[in-house]
């Protein structure tokens, strides 16, 4: 079987597509760097592709709102043309600003399987400023999210100021009862955060970090995946070594998690 093909969307504002192009080749695709434009002029179909990735950054310097505008453009351009990418059993992932993104143009949650209706809400982070730090992340392993299957505990950095999930609370419920929340914030032993700042850095409800849509094929989250395509991304990684060196833990062997979400994306064509 030739290698999956993951589209990497790019432009105005948008800062994560190197990395995410890396992590998605260490994961064994093929991935393309394209520019918001070139979907929208033509010159780049969306059916060369499987797995989409809207990334990280501050599309439009997230005036009127973080992926507010990115959303706008693109429903109003290709709106149908990414109903289509979804019906066909693709893949698309929300990275952040990409998340942002996918809410903003109704992609998530997609209850009753419609796709086009905004109905949750990413906004200010509760601390009142921009967090940049690494986040305890647990996995729903009931969830029917395609990118998180296998994954438990693991950490992740996060990088936003806009970031607090919040959905009304009959929403938060149906969402809980879909298994539809993939990702929660969580404290270092892997008990709720509970709100409690900052392991859970923006305040959303139910400390949730990243959400699916009834298939698990539509992934949204906050936390940069991308960010940690190395084991040297960590932070403790030089803690870690001398650990490895002293025979008190073991070298890290695989891929990372940031890698293994993209890994089960591309596995998931490949089965």
């Amino acid at each position: 079987m030739s290698r999956i093909n993951a589209l990497v969307l790019t432009g105005y504002g948008l800062n994560c597509d190197m990395e995410t192009a890396y992590a998605f080749e260490q994961a064994g695709a093929n991935s393309r760097r394209v520019h918001i434009n070139a979907l929208i002029d033509g010159a780049i179909a969306l059916d060369e592709f499987q797995i989409m990735a809207f990334i990280g950054g501050f599309s439009w310097g997230d005036d009127h709102g973080a992926g507010v505008i990115q959303a706008v453009r693109m429903r109003t351009n290709i709106g149908d043309k990414l109903l289509a990418f979804i019906e066909q059993g693709k893949l698309v992932i929300g990275i952040c600003n990409g998340f942002q993104c996918l809410v903003n143009l109704g992609l998530l949650p997609g209850l009753d399987g419609d796709y086009t209706r905004r109905s949750v809400a990413l906004t200010y982070n509760d601390c009142g400023n921009f967090r940049n730090d690494w986040v305890h992340l647990k996995a729903e392993t009931d969830s029917p999210c395609i990118f998180t299957r296998g994954m438990t505990r693991f950490e992740l950095p996060v990088r936003h100021g806009e970031g607090k999930f919040f959905a009304t609370a009959d929403l938060h419920h149906r969402l809980a009862e879909n298994k539809q929340i993939v990702l929660r914030y969580a404290m270092p032993e892997g008990l709720p955060a509970r709100g409690a700042f900052p392991f859970n850095p923006n305040g959303s409800i139910d400390d949730i970090a990243g959400i699916c849509d009834p298939t698990g094929r539509v992934f949204g989250l906050m936390p940069h995946p991308e960010a940690y395509n190395h084991w040297t991304n960590h932070p403790d990684w030089t803690r870690l070594k001398e650990k490895v060196k002293r025979g008190q833990a073991e070298k890290p062997a695989g891929v990372t998690p940031g890698v293994r979400i993209l890994k089960n994306a591309v596995d998931y064509f490949a089965g």
